[in-house]
């Protein structure tokens, strides 16, 4: 760099550098847009489970009522 100016090697190292950070960002947004669809999949599964769940916690209780309506037997 001699008087101010600026080399080519410094100018071509940015554009490179530049080149590379896009790659990347662009690499890096389809990996969350993969995430992002994978997701929105898996959402009715999880709120199905939610249901069950409790479903599930309903049962439970009936069953300890019968038994301890059987138990006073």
């Amino acid at each position: 760099m001699r008087n101010g100016k600026i080399s080519l090697a410094i100018i071509v190292a940015l554009a490179v550098q530049a080149a590379s950070t896009l790659i990347w960002a662009g690499a890096a947004a389809e990996r969350i847009d993969a995430l992002e669809r994978q997701m929105a999949d898996h959402r009715p599964t999880a709120e199905r489970l939610a249901r069950l769940e409790t479903r599930l916690d309903a049962v439970q209780a009936q069953l300890a009522r019968i038994e301890s309506k059987v138990d006073a037997l």
